[in-house]
């Protein structure tokens, strides 16, 4: 492993403000990331793992006798052989469970292994309907699948009377996503018009393009990261598309940033409150910290996704560790009791429940980047 790959270490406290000494007298509790630090979905990696990061660094600071936490990442670029590579390794590393990856396709291909290596994979920044089956026993979520928001994209689209929608998702996902979007659709008497599988690394979309404005949509709800969605709505306006753009929370902060620079508006289901409420208490930790962490570490949906994922990752090792020594087998049994109200936003686990929260909201964002609806 190159130190390049170790993004948040005693390195990182130190500047945060802890001491050598402090860091010498500390345990280590260290958990493991795999993220798409290059590649398409760069910028929604970097952010998962700051906001990760950040509420690792908070924690450590609050308690000089406390444990330290610490988040292994390496990247995998989005692609799935190099996912499994670096879970192998951090696994072999010997990290007490695994935290945010990145790419919903990517961890459906390590479910075996984490299943085997009797892992946590604990808050993956995807709603990956595949990674939600019932009989798995590793996987735990901190926030809402595609299904929830599917629901509440859809109940948007019939309460605006929309009739021809348009669906555009990445060829590569788990086909539990497409049944999720069925099934929602069915529910309020709605089908697809057309539906639109997609390369995530293809540089051109106007074959996929032709076939939207073909089909004279009313809508077009978008699965994908941020790059696809962009480069398609940029030239469905220049085509002079009358409809809506939806997205899914998958595209992340990045895509609101590419649609401002774009002047173009578009509807979003996001699965955390909104970075401008700040009368959440965990909205305003997570920008203090952030701020704490890296002063040119972005504040928005997907740092935030991150920096749930991470308090939650700390409060559930904070309760293993009560017990004695932690391992993986005690984070697991603590996160499945754990339930914990972070100021705006609560993960409740059980026993026979991994599903953290079903928070789901839907935001509109104008030409200028504004939440407005």
């Amino acid at each position: 492993m190159n130190r390049r790959d170790v993004v948040f270490g005693g390195t990182a406290l130190f500047a945060a403000g802890l001491s050598p000494a402090v860091l010498a007298q500390q345990p280590v509790i260290k958990f493991g990331q795999s993220a798409s630090l290059s590649g398409g979905q760069a910028g929604y990696g970097k952010d998962v793992r700051d906001g990760i990061a950040a509420a690792f660094a908070a924690a450590s600071r609050a308690d000089a006798k406390g444990p330290r936490f610490e988040l292994v990442t390496l990247d995998d670029g989005g692609v799935k052989d190099r996912c499994k590579a670096n879970v192998k390794t951090l696994i072999d590393q010997g990290v007490v469970a695994l935290v945010g990856l990145t790419s919903g396709a990517a961890a459906e291909t390590v479910l075996p292994m984490v299943e085997e290596a009797k892992i946590v994979m604990l808050g993956t920044a995807s709603g990956n309907m595949g990674i939600r089956s019932d009989k798995l026993t590793m996987a735990y979520h901190v926030r809402s699948g595609y299904a929830d928001e599917y629901r509440r994209m859809i109940s948007y689209v019939k309460e605006f009377n929309m009739q021809r929608v348009g669906y555009v998702y990445l060829k590569d996902t788990s086909a539990a996503n497409q049944a999720a979007m069925t099934a929602a659709l069915d529910a309020v008497g709605l089908k697809l018009t057309v539906s639109v599988p997609i390369d995530r690394n293809t540089k051109s979309f106007d074959a996929e393009i032709e076939k939207l404005l073909a089909a004279r949509l009313d809508c077009v709800l978008f699965t994908t990261n941020a790059g696809p969605v962009s480069a398609i709505v940029e030239k469905m306006a220049a085509a002079r598309y009358p409809g809506f753009y939806f997205s899914s929370s998958f595209a992340g902060q990045e895509l609101i940033d590419d649609m401002v620079g774009k002047g173009q508006s578009i509807i979003m289901s996001q699965v955390v409150p909104r970075p401008n409420a700040v009368a959440a208490t965990v909205v305003k930790r997570c920008q203090e910290d952030l701020a704490a962490y890296d002063k040119n570490a972005r504040m928005g949906f997907t740092s935030l996704e991150g920096y749930i994922a991470g308090r939650v990752a700390v409060e559930a090792a904070r309760l293993a560790q009560k017990g004695g020594v932690i391992s993986r087998a005690r984070f697991r049994e603590a996160l499945s009791d754990l339930n914990v109200d972070l100021g705006g936003y609560r993960a409740k686990f059980s026993p026979q429940s991994p599903h953290g929260s079903k928070f789901v909201d839907v935001v509109a964002i104008d030409r200028t980047g504004r939440i407005i609806g």
